[in-house]
C-alpha cells in the first residue's frame, strides 16, 4: 500500500470522525462518501443528488452536521460583513465599494483597530483609492501609539483618535497645561507615569515663571499660579514677540507700569534694529531706541520725508546713506503721484528743486499738459512742451481764473487737426481730419463758462446791469442758455433808464429763447428790443435767425438786410444761417434750406454743399 493510499485513508477517517459518519463501514477513499465529505469540508455546496444519497444511506447525523456548518457559514459571513461595514464607518472609508472578501481594506482596517502602523505600501494603496480621510485616521492612530509610548500609557488600549487620552497627550507634547478633569480622568483610568510626567512640567513650568517674574520685574505680583495669563505674556516678552493691545491692557489693569516699559523698550529695540538694517545704517553704534537716530528712522517710515534738521543730524554722523535712500522713496512716491495724474503741490515743487530734480518737474508738467489736453479735447495740438502757451492758458481754465486778451486772440489764430469720424455708402465707419480753431469745443465752453461766473460776480457787487447783459451773453456762448433765462428773470425794465441796456437784455433773452427751441418768446423779446433801440442790428439779426428756424426765408432775408442796413457784418448772418443748416435734425427740412441757398446765391453759400454730402452718406 503506497503513502499517498494510506494519506487518503487517514484523511477519510479524519472526516468521517468530524461529521458523524463513523458508522459508515467503506472506508475506501474511492468511496462516494469521502467525495461528498471532502466537498464539505471545502465549502462547496452539495447537489440534491448528493444530499438524497446520504439521507439513503442512512447517514442523519452527517447530514445534520453538514447543515450546521452551512448555517454556522452563513452567520460567520454576515458577522464579517457587518464587521467590515462597521470598521469602513469608523475609520471613514465608506466610500470604497469592493467586497470585504476579495479586498485590502479589510486586513488594513483591522491593522488600525488592534493600533499597529501601516506599512508604506498599505499607506499608498489607501491614497490610490481616494481614501483620505482614512489615512489621516491612520496617521493620527500612529501619531497617538507614539505619544502612549514617549508619555507611559500603552496600557490604555483604545487607539481611535477621539480618545479624549488622545487629546491629553496632545497637550502634554506641547507642555500645555492640563484642566483638573483631565487630571482626574489620568488618576480614573490608572495612567500614574502620565499624570507623574505631567506634574514633572508643571515644576519645570514654575521655576521657568519665577525666573521670568524676577527678570521682568513683577515678583509682587500676587497670582503665581501658572494660569495666570501674566505666565504667557512674560513668555510672549522673553521670546521677543510684541505684546498685542489685549495684553497691554491686562498688565494696565494690574498696574504692571514697569513691566510694560521693559516690553515696550523691547519691542523699540528689535524695531530700531530692523530699521537700522532697512536703512543701511547699521555702523551706528546706538542701539537704544532712546537715540535720536530711532526717531528719526520712525518719522521717516511714516512720511516718506526728512526734515532739515533731520538731514542735518545724519550729515553730521555721515550717515548720507539714510538721506539718499530716504530721496529715493520720497521721489518714488511722487513719480507714482505723477502717473495717477494727480498735481504736485507747491511744497513738493520746491523740494524737488532744491534737491536737483528738475526732470521730475518737468515730467510732472508734461504729463499734467497732456492730461489737461485729453480733458479738453485738443490732443491734436502737436507741442508737448511744458513751456507751451497752450499749456499756461489750460492751466489758468482748470483754475477758473479769466484769460488775457492776448491769450484769447492766440486761441483763435491758432488751428489744429481734429479727427472727425464719417460713414460711407457701405455703412464703414472712416475717419478724416478737420482743422478747426483751438478757440472752439470745451476750450470755449470753459472759457465762456468763467466769464459768465466773472460778470455775475460783478453784478452782484455792483449792481451794474450791463453786467448782467454780459453774463447772459457769456452762458448762451457756454451752451448754458437756461442760466442766462434764469439770470434775466425779473428785469423790471421800468427801472432800467437806458434803453439800450434794455434792448441789449432783451436780446441776449430772446436769443436764449431761441437756443432752447421756444421761438415765439424769442421773437417777442427781439422785437420789445426793436422798440427800445430801433437802430441796434442784434435783434434785427435775432429775428432773422428765427425765421429761418421756421423755414421763412425771404422774411428771413429781409430781417437780415435790415440788420446789415444798420451795421451787421453780412459775414454775421451766413454764420446764423449755417447754425440753423447745422442745427435742423430733419433731413428733408435741411435739404429745403440748403437748396433756398444754392438757388439765392451758390458761390456765397458753397459751404452748404458740404451739408449735403454729409446728409447723403449719413445712412
Amino acid at each position: 500500500m503506497g503513502k499517498e493510499f494510506q494519506n487518503r485513508l487517514e484523511h477519510f477517517a479524519a472526516l468521517k470522525s468530524k461529521y458523524q459518519a463513523t458508522q459508515y463501514e467503506d472506508s475506501l477513499p474511492a468511496s462516494l462518501l469521502y467525495l461528498i465529505l471532502r466537498k464539505i469540508d471545502l465549502g462547496i455546496e452539495l447537489l440534491d443528488l448528493e444530499s438524497n444519497w446520504l439521507g439513503e444511506s442512512r447517514l442523519e447525523e452527517t447530514l445534520e452536521a453538514i447543515k450546521q456548518k452551512q448555517k454556522y457559514k452563513v452567520q460567520e459571513f454576515g458577522n464579517l460583513e457587518f464587521e467590515f461595514s462597521k470598521l469602513k464607518s469608523k475609520y471613514k472609508a465608506t466610500i470604497y465599494n469592493g467586497s470585504w472578501e476579495s479586498s485590502h481594506l479589510y486586513f488594513i482596517l483591522l491593522k488600525l483597530e488592534s493600533g499597529n502602523f501601516l506599512t508604506d505600501s498599505e499607506v499608498k494603496w489607501l491614497r490610490a483609492n481616494g481614501l483620505y480621510e482614512t489615512n489621516k485616521i491612520a496617521q493620527e492612530v500612529k501619531l497617538f501609539s507614539q505619544l502612549k509610548f514617549k508619555y507611559q500609557a500603552t496600557k490604555y488600549q483604545d487607539s481611535y483618535p477621539d480618545s479624549q487620552l488622545y487629546q491629553i497627550l496632545k497637550k502634554l507634547e506641547l507642555t500645555e497645561r492640563l484642566s483638573n478633569s483631565e487630571y482626574n480622568w489620568l488618576m480614573d483610568n490608572e495612567l500614574f507615569e502620565t499624570a507623574e510626567i505631567f506634574q514633572q512640567q508643571e515644576s519645570v513650568k514654575e521655576t521657568h515663571f519665577a525666573k521670568l517674574r524676577d527678570k521682568y520685574q513683577v515678583n509682587l505680583h500676587s497670582d503665581l499660579s501658572l494660569s495666570n495669563p501674566l505666565y504667557s505674556i512674560l513668555q510672549n516678552i522673553d521670546a521677543k514677540n510684541n505684546l498685542s493691545d489685549s495684553e497691554i491692557n491686562w498688565l494696565e489693569q494690574q498696574e504692571l507700569s514697569e513691566t510694560i516699559a521693559i516690553a515696550q523698550e523691547l519691542e523699540q529695540t528689535r524695531e530700531f534694529a530692523v530699521l537700522r538694517l532697512k536703512y543701511k545704517a547699521t555702523e551706528y553704534q546706538d542701539s537704544s531706541p532712546k537715540s535720536h537716530l530711532y526717531k528719526i528712522l520712525k518719522r521717516l517710515e511714516l512720511s516718506n520725508q526728512l526734515g532739515e534738521q533731520d538731514i542735518n543730524f545724519l550729515k553730521k554722523r555721515k550717515l548720507t546713506k539714510i538721506i539718499e535712500i530716504a530721496n529715493e522713496k520720497y521721489v518714488s512716491i511722487l513719480k507714482y503721484k505723477i502717473d495717477s495724474r494727480e498735481l504736485l503741490n507747491e511744497s513738493e515743487i520746491e523740494w524737488l528743486k532744491n534737491n536737483r530734480y528738475e526732470d521730475i518737474i518737468i515730467f510732472a508738467k508734461q504729463k499734467h499738459f497732456a492730461a489737461l489736453k485729453s480733458k479738453y479735447d485738443v490732443l491734436g495740438y502737436q507741442d508737448k512742451l511744458h513751456t507751451s502757451l497752450l499749456y499756461t492758458i489750460l492751466q489758468k481754465l482748470e483754475l477758473k481764473e479769466r484769460l488775457e486778451p492776448t491769450d484769447v486772440a492766440w486761441l483763435q489764430e491758432t488751428r489744429i487737426e481734429v479727427l472727425q469720424p464719417t460713414y460711407s455708402y457701405y455703412r464703414q465707419k472712416e475717419s478724416q481730419y478737420q482743422e478747426t480753431k483751438l478757440f472752439s469745443g470745451k476750450i470755449w465752453i470753459a472759457y465762456h463758462t468763467i466769464e459768465a461766473n466773472f460778470y455775475e460776480q460783478k453784478f452782484q457787487r455792483t449792481e451794474n446791469k450791463w453786467n448782467l447783459a454780459n453774463a447772459s451773453s457769456h452762458w448762451r456762448k457756454a451752451d448754458e442758455p437756461k442760466q442766462a433765462l434764469q439770470l434775466t428773470n425779473n428785469l423790471q425794465l421800468d427801472k432800467i433808464k437806458e434803453n439800450k441796456l434794455k434792448s441789449a437784455l432783451l436780446t441776449s433773452r430772446g436769443g436764449a429763447f431761441r437756443d432752447i427751441g421756444k421761438l415765439d418768446e424769442a421773437e417777442n423779446c427781439a422785437r420789445q428790443a426793436i422798440e427800445y433801440q430801433p437802430k441796434s442790428h442784434h435783434p434785427y439779426t435775432l429775428i432773422g435767425a428765427i425765421c429761418f428756424e421756421r423755414h421763412q426765408y425771404s422774411d428771413g432775408e429781409y430781417w437780415f438786410q435790415e440788420a446789415i442796413k444798420r451795421g451787421a457784418n453780412p459775414r454775421d448772418m451766413d454764420s446764423e444761417i449755417k447754425r440753423v443748416v447745422k442745427n435742423t435734425k430733419d433731413e428733408s427740412q435741411r435739404r429745403q434750406v440748403i437748396n433756398y441757398l444754392l438757388n439765392k446765391d451758390p458761390q456765397r453759400y458753397a459751404w452748404a454743399k458740404s451739408y449735403i454730402k454729409n446728409s447723403n452718406n449719413k445712412i
